[in-house]
C-alpha cells in the first residue's frame, strides 16, 4: 500500500490500487527554449525512478509528459536569434530527449507537443466561454475569471504570485477584471493583414506562430495547454499529476481552475505530487539568475566517471518534495556511495566464481535468506510510505554493511542469492552499474606481484603494490584471490 504526500490536501493518501492496476500520471515537461539544467533534472528522475518502482510492483503506469512548444520565452528566444519559433522549439526538444536518455530515464510512456493539441485547446477555451468562467478583451485575447471559481488558491493557498513562482505567459492586461486572471487564448498584436492569413490555418507573423480558429487567430495560453493535452489521453480526472513545486502556482493552479471549471467534475487529479527545488551554493538553479549547470555540461564536463548515476544518487539520497543544495562535496559524496557499491558487486562476483574455495567450518549461512527477506520489507516500506527514497537508500547501505563482514566466508550460492537480490533493488533505482575496467598493465603487474607473494618475496611484493597504488589501484588480499579497487582519489 502506497502513501503519497498530497500537496492539495496536505495529508499522505492512498494511492489506491483499481482491479486493472493502471495508474495515470502527468509531469509537466520542459519549456522548450533553451538546455534544461540539473534543476529541471530533478524532477524528471524523481518521476523515473516513481514509476520504476510502481511498475516493478505490478502497475500498470501510463505517463504523459507534455513538451510545451508554444510559449513567450520560445518566441523571444526565437526573434533574437532570428529563427523560427516552432523550428527552435523541436531543435531544444531534442536536446532535451537526447539528455533524457543520457540520464537513463526510459519510464515515459508518452510526451505530447502543446502545438498538436490546438483544436482541444480551443475545445476547453469554447466551454469556458459558455459556462461563463472566460471573458474576452478586445485585441488581447480571451481571460479564465478567477471570481467565478471560488477554489482558485485552493492548491497554493494563494491567489497571488509570489518571487520564486515559474511564470511563462506575460499575462498582465490593465483591462482584467481580476489581477489573478490569466489567459487562454492570446489573440496576434498586431492583427494579422488579410493578404498574409489569406487562407492559411497558420502562420508566423512578427515572430508569433498563429493559429486560425473559431475563436479567432491566436496562439494558447500556457496553462490551458496542459489541461487539454491531459483531457485527449486521460479525460477530465485522473489519478496523480507531477511536477516541480515552482509550477504549483499559478500554473498548476490554474489547471484546476480550467479543468474543474469546464467539465464540472470534481476532482481533476487525486494527488498532487511536487518535488523540492535544486539549489546550487544556497541561491534557487535557475537560467534567470544564471546560476545554472546544463544537464549536458554536467555530463560531458564531470570528473566522475558516471556523472548520470552521480545525479540520480544525489536525488535517491534526499527526500522528493524537499530542497537540495547542490554543491561539488555533494556530487562526491555520491560518487563515493556508488564506489562502495560498485565494489561489494565486485567482490561477490569474485565469490561466484571461486566455486571451489574452501568455507571455513562452523560458518553458517543460513541467515542469508532471513537478511534478505528482512531488508527488502525494510526497503518496501521506506519506499511506500511517501517514496522515502533515502531511507530505502539506507536500507541498502545497511545491507551492504553487514554482508562486507562476511563477504570472503560467502559460498557461492549465498553470494549469487545477495548478488541478485542487490541488482534488483538498483533496477528500480534506474542504477546501472558496469564493473570496473582494469588496465592491462595493472593485470600483468597484480599477476607479477602474486609470483612474488608466491615465493615469498615480500619486499618485491610490497614494492609493486606501491607501484600499483601510485598508479592509482589499491590491492586486498583475500581469500579468493587479490581484489583490485580504485584508490579513493582514483
Amino acid at each position: 500500500m502506497i502513501r503519497i504526500y498530497d500537496s492539495l490536501s496536505g495529508k499522505k493518501l492512498i494511492v489506491k490500487k483499481p482491479k486493472t492496476r493502471s495508474l495515470k500520471l502527468f509531469v509537466c515537461g520542459p519549456t522548450v527554449y533553451d538546455l534544461p539544467h540539473l534543476g529541471h533534472s530533478r524532477t524528471y528522475l524523481v518521476f523515473d525512478i516513481f514509476v520504476r518502482y510502481l511498475r516493478f510492483q505490478g502497475w500498470k503506469v501510463f505517463y504523459l509528459q507534455n513538451i510545451t512548444d508554444v510559449d513567450d520565452k520560445i518566441i523571444q528566444k526565437a526573434q533574437k536569434e532570428k529563427k523560427q519559433p516552432l523550428a527552435l522549439a523541436h531543435f531544444f526538444e531534442k536536446k532535451y530527449l537526447r539528455d533524457i536518455k543520457n540520464l537513463n530515464i526510459v519510464s515515459v510512456s508518452r510526451y505530447a507537443r502543446a502545438s498538436n493539441f490546438i483544436p482541444k485547446i480551443i475545445k476547453q477555451v469554447k466551454i469556458l466561454i459558455k459556462k461563463g468562467y472566460a471573458y474576452k478583451i478586445e485585441n488581447e485575447g480571451y481571460y479564465f475569471d478567477i471570481s467565478k471559481f471560488p477554489d482558485y488558491g485552493k492548491l497554493s493557498k494563494r491567489t497571488r504570485e509570489q518571487a520564486e513562482d515559474a511564470v511563462s505567459r506575460i499575462d498582465e492586461s490593465i483591462k482584467k477584471k481580476n489581477k489573478g486572471d490569466f489567459c487562454l487564448w492570446k489573440f496576434p498584436k498586431p492583427k494579422i493583414p488579410a493578404k498574409i492569413a489569406g487562407s492559411k490555418n497558420f502562420v508566423v507573423y512578427q515572430g508569433e506562430p498563429l493559429w486560425r480558429t473559431e475563436i479567432g487567430w491566436g496562439r494558447p495560453g500556457w496553462h490551458i495547454e496542459d489541461t487539454a493535452i491531459t483531457e485527449t489521453f486521460f479525460g477530465p480526472q485522473y489519478d496523480l499529476h507531477g511536477g516541480g513545486v515552482e509550477l504549483k502556482f499559478p500554473h498548476h493552479e490554474a489547471e484546476i481552475a480550467q479543468q474543474e471549471a469546464a467539465s464540472g467534475k470534481k476532482p481533476f487529479v487525486k494527488i498532487w505530487m511536487h518535488t523540492g527545488l535544486l539549489f546550487i551554493n544556497n541561491q534557487k538553479m535557475s537560467k534567470s539568475l544564471k546560476n545554472f549547470v546544463t544537464i549536458q555540461d554536467f555530463l560531458k564536463k564531470s570528473i566522475f566517471k558516471n556523472p548520470a548515476n552521480v545525479l540520480r544518487m544525489i536525488v535517491l539520497s534526499h527526500l522528493y518534495r524537499k530542497p537540495i543544495n547542490y554543491t561539488p562535496s555533494l556530487a562526491k559524496d555520491a560518487n563515493v556511495s556508488l564506489n562502495v557499491i560498485e565494489e561489494f558487486l565486485e567482490k561477490l562476483k569474485m565469490v561466484i566464481k571461486n566455486k571451489n574455495r574452501q568455507i571455513p567450518k562452523g560458518l553458517k549461512t543460513t541467515g542469508i535468506d532471513k537478511l534478505i527477506k528482512k531488508t527488502e520489507n525494510k526497503f518496501h516500506q521506506a519506499l511506500e510510505d511517501d517514496f522515502n527514497t533515502a531511507q530505502a537508500l539506507a536500507v541498502i547501505f545497511d545491507f551492504i554493511s553487514s554482508c562486507q563482514k562476511i563477504i570472503w566466508d560467502l559460498n557461492s550460492a549465498s553470494a549469487q542469492k545477495i548478488l541478485k537480490f542487490t541488482e534488483k533493488t538498483l533496477k528500480i533505482f534506474g542504477l546501472t552499474i558496469k564493473p570496473l575496467k582494469i588496465p592491462n598493465k595493472i593485470i600483468k603487474l597484480v599477476k607479477k606481484r602474486e609470483l612474488f607473494r608466491g615465493n615469498k618475496q615480500f619486499i618485491q611484493a610490497d614494492a609493486l603494490r606501491k607501484k600499483i597504488k601510485q598508479l592509482g589501484y589499491e590491492l586486498e588480499d583475500t581469500p579468493s584471490g587479490t581484489f583490485i579497487k580504485l584508490t579513493q582519489n582514483g
